[in-house]
């Protein structure tokens, strides 16, 4: 019996981002990762915020992180709202798992390499279009409401066993919050 892992991120976090590589540390123990969206800053307007340049030991350390992965790092100047392409991107894993890892990518690279608006419908259309899903299956997500209900279920779930903040993993029935050093994923196996 396969061994779950649940992750919960937001694709404006630059935590989830540069931490992709616990995820397959994960992977390779044998995990299967199951990946949920969690609206890290709700609060964000739909227009988004400037935040302006980033500078100090913890940005340092998030660009060290980015460069140890092979991640390109450019720090946007607005943080948007990302509740559409969270929401989007959670119908792509339910819909179509095996496109979601490419999506995912994708979405993260608009927002941390290109500099592109996570809260521009357009730009997230744009995303999932380059991975071959058609505009109408996209729209119909958006125009139906399921697509919210089902983030908005992703998001009470994570909250109800602790979850606040992004990245947070559940492996082995334990709660990790926040990035923690790769070497920490390595403890946990599959078969442990």
């Amino acid at each position: 019996m396969e061994s779950i892992a649940w992750h919960w991120y937001d694709l404006t976090c630059p935590f989830c981002y540069v931490g992709k590589s616990r995820n397959i540390i994960l992977k390779v123990n044998g995990f299967h990762l199951v990946q949920l969206p969690f609206q890290a800053h709700p609060d964000v307007p739909a227009e988004g915020v400037y935040i302006g340049p980033r500078n100090g030991p913890m940005y340092e350390m998030l660009e060290k992180e980015a460069k140890g992965s092979g991640l390109a790092l450019n720090w946007p100047a607005r943080l948007p709202n990302s509740r559409y392409a969270l929401a989007m991107a959670e119908q792509v894993r339910r819909h179509f798992p095996v496109l979601f890892p490419a999506v995912k990518d994708r979405l993260y690279a608009a927002h941390f390499v290109w500099g592109e608006d996570l809260g521009s419908e357009e730009v997230v259309h744009h995303c999932l279009g380059e991975s071959g899903i058609e505009k109408q299956v996209i729209e119909r997500w958006g125009e139906d409401g399921l697509a919210f209900q089902d983030l908005a279920v992703s998001q009470q779930v994570a909250e109800n066993i602790g979850v606040n903040a992004t990245p947070a993993w559940v492996i082995d029935r334990q709660l990790i919050s926040g990035l923690q050093p790769r070497a920490y994923f390595q403890q946990f196996g599959a078969s442990s």
